[in-house]
């Protein structure tokens, strides 16, 4: 084994993404931050418009807690799964400081298991392995796994994890299942762990991918307009919850103007929102904002979409 760790170590010192700033720093919060961005997000997208504002922004995990979740949320926009940014904001109003021990962590609003081994062994350089999805396809082609369970999954983890260098250890299997041990295309003759894989035969077939099918959600949502500015409500419930947006309805009003369709796909479903615009001679909802005003709220990417429509529409009211 402990030749196996020096190959993974020597392919991630030539190979590795050191330059991901993640990956230079020893403070648990950027650490953190970038886990919780990085989840159902590419690094580019992260990297390039996210990461480095949201710090400059929210410095320390304190100064996060101390924010109003409208600023979060404002922050989060267009980053997506914005259940991150709440959970993110809640932890910081709980605790100034991440503490080291995992089942601590994992209590934590939305610290997972893997989130909390992956800042145990990337800011507190324990003996830990982590478990994102690079990793358990390479786990699952090691061992020719089609549908292992979890356990299954954090058993053979732990049995290979590097204890002396568990740092440079997980960097490299996620960069090797990033870029060697691919989904569709996997480049078995550059992997460092080609001497014990089983699967390297016929490494798609491992795991097993399941089929899913996204059901589709329709709307009607109308957007109330009196004197150039436009309603928006706080969403309360679960999905989208703090985001501001338009009004979803069950019947339009009668003297509603249709203005066309949009959709946006989810995790698991896809939302196709037919849209209405309603003109108001005085208020008759609560918020009102101007175009500069909205500028400033957080709102969802398909309340963005709804907005261009309307912006389309109402061109000589802005």
């Amino acid at each position: 084994m402990k030749n196996l760790h020096l190959t993974i170590r020597t392919w991630y010192r030539d190979n590795g993404r050191h330059t991901l700033p993640w990956r230079n720093t020893e403070e648990p919060y950027y650490i953190y931050l970038s886990e919780v961005m990085l989840q159902q997000t590419q690094v580019k997208t992260v990297l390039e418009r996210y990461y480095f504002p949201f710090i400059e922004r929210f410095p320390t995990l304190k100064a996060l807690g101390e924010a109003e979740l409208d600023e979060v949320l404002k922050a989060w926009e267009g980053l997506g799964y914005y259940t991150r940014a709440r959970n993110l904001h809640k932890t910081a109003t709980l605790v100034s400081e991440l503490p080291a021990d995992i089942d601590a962590l994992i209590r934590l609003p939305g610290i997972g298991k893997n989130t909390a081994h992956a800042i145990a062994a990337f800011a507190f350089r324990q003996p830990v392995p982590i478990m994102e999805a690079n990793v358990k396809r390479i786990l699952c082609r090691l061992h020719k796994l089609e549908n292992p369970t979890e356990r299954e999954l954090w058993g053979y983890a732990y049995s290979l994890v590097d204890r002396e260098n568990p740092f440079d250890y997980n960097q490299a299997m996620m960069d090797i299942g990033a870029t060697v041990c691919l989904p569709k295309s996997a480049e078995c003759e550059r992997c460092p762990l080609e001497s014990i894989c089983q699967g390297k035969e016929a490494p798609w077939r491992y795991p097993v991918k399941k089929k899913r099918t996204v059901p589709t959600r329709e709307e009607h949502v109308v957007v109330h307009s009196c004197n150039g500015r436009l309603s928006l409500h706080q969403r309360s419930g679960k999905f989208l919850h703090g985001l501001w947006g338009f009004e979803s309805i069950e019947v339009p009003p009668c003297a509603a103007e249709y203005l066309g369709e949009v959709s946006h796909t989810y995790t698991h479903f896809k939302l196709n929102c037919k849209v209405y615009l309603y003109h108001e001679s005085i208020p008759e909802q609560e918020n009102y904002f101007n175009l500069d005003e909205i500028r400033e709220l957080a709102i969802s990417k398909v309340d963005e979409k709804i907005l261009l429509l309307v912006k389309r529409k109402e061109e000589t009211l802005w």
